[in-house]
């Protein structure tokens, strides 16, 4: 029996270890946000100075792990082997879905996800008791803190309205007070400015960053708390003293500095105080097995009154679990992705959008037009104007045609950090639950909303961004509840069996939830074609329109190929996945159309006649994914209506236009992967006897209606494939034409 409970402990500190890396990639966002965003320091120093203070935080955290030996439920009702179930239940459940999260890109509360999937294992494993037991359910309460979940999800709800609110309100009367011009008013206010922003970092420093350290003792955090304004005016005066001298005399600027203890200082609660939802229920797990081997008695008979008390984490532990934090923040692709949300939906241009507008979204953006309409209608014209002149961006800013400007500036990064340091000092100053990466993000949209970085072009798809993040949270708590409910009832009838079939199925969805994002960001990197350099010249159009070329030709041939075969077949399940994959090519070419605006902007001045090419081009191109696109859809929905399988001799035919068309295809795939563009006459010369070809097929089937065939679906279908080929060859060739009119063009210009 020990051995099998020892087994236990290995198995949750090894998911303790995926649960730091999963829970590590998801709440980076909270603290990388404004200093990636605002690309105040290289984005190596961000990672040093968070990862200081990721490590600071995590091995002087004294690692009371309340929350998960008594915080949600009640230890003493529960036995031992009763209390390794729910552990188990939980680990396997916030390894899962964080990283679910994660591969979506959205952040979201581990510490809503740990107290809701301990309170789901909890009710599942005292349900089964009480059943087994024949007691009544009503007696579920004396097993259940049900007061600390209703504290959680209100603290959520606060949160999100009182974060969003704030950030917005702040960022306002900040950038009324800096405009984008910031760098002249900064001489003046910036160290008043250093002054107020340091001192309420360093107070949340001490509030929420060092209340679990292990040398601050209560007495000091009681001081620190009963003497709050004392403290914030001394600390005002001194950082208002020091900003000023760092100004003139070292010639730092005071918005970069504020960037840099704010990442520190939230890197440093993030360790301090979320490291408990990652290692903290393995913890609890050892020292309930330590009380078991220590009592001698039986797993169902010993009562865990013992985890009541105050039990610090070893050193060791805490060490090796801040190693674990470090290493995942500087190569996890995941946290990039996550903070790639929160910078997107926060920067101040254009570009593309990772969420599509919604319902939700377009009403909400409707509402808030009509109101910000009705609000500028009756304020002054003098005041409008006044306002006007501190919104406007300078020509340099507005001329910026770089990729990879900043997302947003200096002021607002700095308002999002001190915002939510404050927010979390007087949220955790008053015992509220409340979330960390909630109160960070929500100061981040609304401090982007008041900078007006969400216009009538992006707004519907930004808000739509963050209703997806919000539902996102709420979506976190119900789903950690009822996984770790049912993962609780699968171990308690399963056993050791049980647990090893779900530690099997984690370890297999988390390796294919990786794989599947590398292929993503893969995908990804490689769409990315304008977006290396600041200016396009004629070279890189050439280089890179023969790259789209090669890649959407190889796609579309290789798809024809497989719709073809897979229609001989009548394969409807293949024939599905193909119109998906026909579905995700049209979308990459929907978004180089969407990027024509910034690749004209990009433009040298003497490759300004390209632009036309480029229009032409993308829609030639736009033409051949529709084609394949008509013929997998006309294949599926054929096959799908059980309408007779195509002839034999209109398989084989359909076959042989495909291998004719893989020998030209293959060729226009080398020409434009060798970027050999003189053979683009032979292939245009022998485009016509494929043409032929297809209108042969045309009359051929003419004939056997006039003859043998008799059913007009095939007839139809047999049509509708010869004539949506012919326009992609069409469309290929035009394509070719185009290319090659262009190059020549291009080579006598130089």
């Amino acid at each position: 029996m020990e051995n099998f409970y020892l087994v236990m402990l290995v198995i949750l500190f090894a998911l303790a270890i995926t649960d730091l890396v999963v829970g590590v990639s998801n709440d980076a966002v909270n603290f990388l946000n404004s200093a990636i965003g605002s690309k105040a320091i290289s984005f190596k120093t961000i990672l040093i100075i968070a990862s200081l203070g990721v490590a600071i935080g995590a091995i002087f955290s004294s690692g009371l792990m309340e929350v998960a030996r008594k915080g949600i439920f009640m230890p003493g009702e529960f036995y031992f082997d009763e209390i390794m179930i729910i552990f188990m239940a939980v680990m396997v459940s916030d390894v899962l879905l964080l990283d679910f999260f994660n591969s979506l890109g959205l952040p979201t509360s581990t510490t809503v996800s740990i107290v809701f999937e301990l309170l789901g294992a909890a009710v599942s494993v005292a349900v089964l008791k009480l059943y087994t037991t024949s007691q009544d359910l009503s007696l579920l309460s004396q097993y259940i803190n049900t007061s600390k979940a209703t504290e959680i999800v209100i603290g959520i709800l606060l949160s999100v309205v009182i974060a969003f609110s704030i950030g917005a309100i702040v960022q306002y009367a900040s950038r009324f007070v800096f405009s984008f011009q910031f760098e002249k008013k900064i001489k003046y206010v910036g160290a008043v400015f250093g002054g107020v922003s340091l001192a309420a970092i360093t107070y949340f420093i001490f509030i929420k960053g060092l209340k679990s350290v292990s040398f601050i003792s209560t007495e000091d955090i009681d001081y620190i708390r009963n003497n709050t304004w004392v403290i914030l005016a001394i600390s005002f005066v001194f950082w208002t003293i020091v900003s000023q001298l760092i100004m003139s005399l070292f010639k730092v600027h005071i918005l970069r500095a504020i960037i840099v203890v704010g990442t520190f200082a939230l890197a440093l609660a993030f360790a301090g105080n979320d490291l408990v939802n990652f290692i903290g229920v393995p913890i609890a797990a050892w020292q309930s097995f330590d009380l078991w081997m220590a009592s001698g008695v039986a797993p169902s008979e010993l009562k865990m009154t013992g985890l009541s008390g105050a039990v610090p984490t070893p050193e060791l532990l805490l060490i090796g679990a801040g190693l674990v934090m470090v290493v995942t923040l500087w190569f996890s692709s995941k946290a990039k992705t996550v903070v790639d949300t929160g910078v997107n939906l926060a920067r101040q241009g254009d570009g593309a959008e990772k969420f599509k507008p919604n319902n939700l979204s377009r009403v909400l953006v409707r509402y808030f037009v009509i109101s910000s309409n009705v609000i500028t209608s009756i304020l002054p014209q003098r005041f409008k104007k006044k306002i006007e002149t501190k919104f406007n961006k300078p020509n340099e800013l507005l001329q910026d045609r770089r990729i990879d400007a900043p997302a947003f500036d200096m002021v607002r990064a700095s308002v999002n950090l001190v915002v939510a340091s404050i927010l979390i000092s007087i949220g955790t100053n008053m015992k509220l639950p409340l979330s960390t990466t909630y109160v960070t993000f929500m100061v981040a949209m609304g401090s982007s909303l008041s900078d007006r970085a969400w216009d009538r072009e992006s707004a519907v798809y930004r808000v739509s961004g963050v209703v997806n993040v919000i539902g996102g949270w709420f979506v976190t708590a119900l789903v950690a509840f009822t996984a770790a409910a049912i993962f609780a009832a699968v171990i308690w009838f399963g056993g050791m069996i049980a647990i090893v079939i779900l530690v099997i199925l984690a370890v297999v969805l988390i390796v294919r939830s990786a794989m599947i994002h590398n292929r993503k960001m893969k995908e990804e990197k490689a769409k990315k074609r304008f977006n290396r350099k600041d200016i396009i010249s004629i070279n890189e159009i050439t280089s890179e329109t023969s790259q789209n070329i090669s890649g959407v030709i190889k796609n579309v041939n290789k798809r024809y190929s497989k719709i073809i075969n897979h229609l001989g077949y009548h394969d409807l399940g293949k024939l599905k996945k193909d119109r998906k994959k026909l579905s995700k090519l049209e979308d990459d070419v929907d978004e180089l159309k969407d990027n024509v605006f910034y690749f004209i902007k990009s433009l040298e001045e003497n490759s300004v006649k390209a632009s036309k090419f480029y229009i032409l081009f993308l829609d030639h191109l736009q033409d051949m994914v529709q084609s394949i696109s008509q013929i997998s859809n006309a294949s599926y929905r054929h096959v799908n209506n059980n309408h007779k399988n195509l002839k034999f001799n209109q398989i084989r035919d359909l076959k042989s236009v495909d291998r004719e068309m893989q020998l030209l295809f293959d060729q226009i795939i080398e020409t434009f992967d060798n970027q050999s563009f003189e053979n683009i006459d032979k292939i245009l010369d022998d485009k016509q006897l494929l043409l032929d070809k297809v209108s042969n097929l045309i009359q051929k089937q003419i004939d056997r209606i006039r003859t043998s065939e008799t059913s007009p679906k095939n007839s139809k279908l047999y049509f509708s494939l010869l004539l949506e080929t012919k326009d992609f060859i069409v469309s290929t060739m035009s394509l070719l034409q185009l290319f090659q009119d262009y190059y020549e063009n291009a080579k006598r210009q130089f």
